[in-house]
């Protein structure tokens, strides 16, 4: 049951979209002092860092150890499309791409999530949905063809918009993976955290992130490795990557996710996926006032098409309609 949006529900709902267009800006900002796959494997190197302090009772024991090496199948897919690729391809769409496109491509989601269910798990889309996945798209439409239908006819996308496209397929695979786990990770059978008193509980948020970032950092080290490798280049360190790195490794990789967690919790995912198109909205502002890349007109026609297409998606059928 969701609780009224309170101040403090409000709160919780509107922090991580401004984290996360912090986190698209910041790596705008970043293109040209770090490489981007090597950005995303710093980051959730040092995420590891934090949270081996924060959750390292899932991984005391030799028999966690083995508990998480005997679910590989399922974990290390799950870190590869979640924090292997995601951010890895959002990185990479931001060297070409403005911080605005990115977070309009990534809030047409709910596009992707419906492809993904009906393709990988056998969810068929109702027809409201597949309505709002239409608006959604035509919004996604608006943006690669910078409002232009002679750009959009010619197909003369920005590569960093089609990285910014598999991104977010990338997370799609992952949010299905998770709401749709194996056997061996509901329930009972899933790794339990055995107190002193010997009782048993469920992971925590920390925890849980940390077993994902174990598996994920194998990914995203091997594809920073395999970044110098074929085109090889030096950090330019200075104070502000320092502090860009600070940013993107405490912000929205650490408080977002906490935050996140518990605003879904109180208002339930429906509403909550109102509250995270806000994300364009906050690279908008945040862009014009650190970049200076204002938003155009178009931007604003994009934004109202996929919020149109999350509203007609999430709205319920009549009653009594018995399509599914």
């Amino acid at each position: 049951m969701s609780h009224p949006l309170t101040p403090r529900v409000i709160a919780f709902l509107s922090l991580p979209p401004l984290l996360w267009a912090g986190n698209a800006v910041v790596g705008r900002m970043a293109v040209g002092s770090v490489p981007p796959l090597m950005l995303n494997a710093l980051r959730w190197l040092f995420v590891l860092l934090i949270l081996a302090v924060l959750g390292r009772r899932a991984i005391q024991q030799r028999s966690q150890w083995l508990a998480l090496l005997r679910r590989w199948r399922y974990l290390a897919p799950l870190g590869l499309f979640g924090v292997g690729a995601y951010n890895a391809f959002q990185y990479l769409a931001l060297t070409t791409s403005t911080p605005i496109n990115v977070t309009l491509i990534a809030a047409s989601m709910p596009i992707w999530m419906l492809v993904v269910g009906a393709l990988g798990y056998g969810v068929r889309p109702r027809r409201l949905q597949m309505l709002g996945a239409l608006l959604s798209l035509a919004g996604v439409a608006v943006v690669l063809g910078r409002g232009d239908l002679d750009v959009l006819r010619q197909v003369h996308i920005q590569q960093g918009d089609l990285w910014m496209l598999l991104a977010a397929a990338s997370w799609s695979i992952y949010s299905w993976m998770l709401v749709r786990p194996p056997a061996s990770m509901q329930g009972a059978a899933r790794p339990q955290i055995t107190a002193p008193d010997h009782a048993s509980r469920p992971w925590s948020w920390s925890e849980w992130l940390l077993v994902q970032t174990l598996f994920g950092l194998v990914w995203a080290g091997s594809a920073a490795g395999l970044e110098q490798l074929i085109s090889p280049r030096d950090i330019a360190w200075s104070s502000q990557v320092l502090i860009a790195l600070a940013y993107i490794v405490i912000g929205p990789s650490i408080i977002a996710y906490w935050f996140w967690g518990r605003g879904v919790a109180l208002a339930g995912p429906t509403v909550a996926g109102f509250f995270s198109n806000l994300t364009p909205l906050f690279a908008a502002l945040l862009s014009t006032t650190l970049l200076g890349e204002a938003p155009q007109w178009y931007h604003g026609v994009a934004f109202f098409l996929i919020v149109a297409g999350i509203v007609v998606s999430a709205a319920q059928p009549a009653s009594g309609s018995t399509h599914r």
